[in-house]
């Protein structure tokens, strides 16, 4: 079994040692916002752990982004002590197979940004959006659990709110559906009661058998 991260967040180090990840065999990037990328520097003990490279994947602008915030990781210094992540860097093109697993991107948009979802089966990841592109949906045709952005009950320019949402699922047909990129607006058991059957929001330390 491979061990695939998505994104590298701020506190990627407390929430590994929350939930005893022990490995991380590739990371898909979402895109290249600080809170989806400043933990990178702490997957360097999974290279000292597994002795080997990480693959990293994402597509051309997050990639640039990624060059470019931590070009000592990529340009490194002459003096290299400390240690620095060792990774490999791979521009995603469309589907491809991590260890025997189909991984799909999909297009999103986050205000004005093209971002990536990412489909594995019959589940799907897509945050940080407001708009999934008509040329997507196809993609998602079949997805019965989905992890969605719902950042708040107003509207956003960048985020779905929760009303978006649920009309996001109601057209996915999606059986079981966790809201996630939410905003301290949303109280968590007063919301849960308030939305349909199948869907709550997601937590920290969550985990869904897809």
């Amino acid at each position: 079994m491979r061990s695939i991260l998505v994104d590298t967040s701020t506190d990627l180090r407390s929430q590994a040692l929350a939930n005893d990840v022990r490995r991380v065999d590739a990371i898909l990037f979402t895109h290249g916002h600080a809170d989806h990328v400043f933990g990178l520097d702490d997957v360097r003990r999974y290279n000292q752990m597994q002795r080997e490279a990480i693959a990293c994947y994402a597509d051309a602008e997050t990639l640039a982004d990624l060059r470019r915030m931590f070009a000592y990781i990529f340009e490194p210094p002459r003096q290299r002590g400390g240690g620095l992540p060792q990774l490999s860097l791979f521009r995603i093109g469309g589907p491809f197979t991590l260890g025997g697993v189909e991984v799909v991107p999909v297009p999103l948009l986050h205000g004005l940004l093209p971002v990536l979802g990412f489909r594995v089966g019959a589940f799907a990841y897509l945050t940080d959006c407001n708009r999934i592109p008509d040329a997507s949906w196809p993609l998602l045709d079949g997805v019965r659990t989905v992890i969605l952005d719902a950042l708040r009950h107003r509207p956003h320019p960048t985020h779905f709110s929760v009303n978006e949402a649920i009309g996001v699922v109601e057209r996915l047909g999606a059986e079981r559906a966790y809201f996630t990129h939410i905003c301290h607006d949303l109280h968590h058991a007063e919301t849960c009661a308030r939305l349909p059957a199948g869907v709550e929001l997601a937590y920290d330390g969550l985990v869904l058998n897809v």
